[in-house]
């Protein structure tokens, strides 16, 4: 028998997403979680290139609400053809 492990919310939710290295990637990705967590907290953002410099990874913390928002967040990311990967 396993536990299931239940997220609290609110909480502070930890994400990565790794997608196509371009100029406007950040922005658009930031962009793109404003409107899930309009109270995204600039001080939790960091890129990263990857080693071959093909891909991007934009890391940030929101305060996540509940299950629906961080579904809805997945699927406008994933909707951006430069993302990748939402993790």
């Amino acid at each position: 028998m396993t536990d299931s492990v239940r997220i609290e919310f609110p909480c502070p939710y930890p994400l990565r997403v790794i997608g196509d290295k371009d100029e406007g990637f950040r922005r658009t990705v930031l962009d793109i979680v404003r409107r899930h967590a309009p109270d995204l907290d600039e001080a939790t953002v960091s890129v990263r290139d990857s080693r071959g410099g093909n891909y991007c990874s934009v890391r940030f913390t929101i305060v996540a609400t509940g299950e629906p928002q961080l579904r809805a967040l997945h699927e406008t990311l994933m909707a951006d053809s430069r993302v990748r990967m939402v993790l």
